[in-house]
């Protein structure tokens, strides 16, 4: 039944993947080791992938989008920490641990969407609480820290 439960995780966490449009990690432990690897900040979102619409309109409007797809790409790793409401939606518990982990470390209060944008090390750059209201390339502005 875990193995079961596990694939389904793992599908579910792919399709949210595809549906963001975007290469989102599903190790937070891999995206550290990207991270120091590539010499590259991390993007940690906190999502509701399938009840907070300011969360799913985020992922539309900027995630999605091709201009922070580029400089994704070549700046960032990018980890989603969804937290679905929906029992079907649900990702393996291993996922689900890992990113009640993550909520404990960089989003105590709980806020959603949440994105934070992280070194290599885990030291918190920037972060910004609810939908983005400025344009994709005003985003991808506040992104560039060196």
């Amino acid at each position: 039944m875990v193995k079961k439960s596990f694939l389904a995780g793992l599908l579910c966490a792919f399709a949210v993947a595809s549906v963001w449009g975007q290469n989102w990690q599903h190790s937070w432990n891999d995206v550290v080791v990207n991270a120091q690897k590539e010499h590259k900040h991390i993007l940690l979102n906190f999502s509701g992938s399938d009840w907070c619409l300011p969360c799913i309109r985020m992922h539309k409007t900027i995630f999605s989008s091709a201009a922070f797809i580029s400089f994704s790409d070549q700046n960032l790793v990018l980890y989603n920490a969804d937290f679905p409401r929906s029992k079907k939606n649900q990702p393996a518990k291993e996922l689900v641990e890992q990113n009640n982990r993550l909520a404990d470390t960089y989003n105590s209060e709980g806020h959603f969407p949440y994105t934070l944008l992280i070194d290599a090390n885990g030291k918190v750059l920037k972060s910004w609480i609810g939908f983005y209201t400025g344009t994709v390339e005003d985003f991808i502005a506040e992104l560039k820290i060196d």
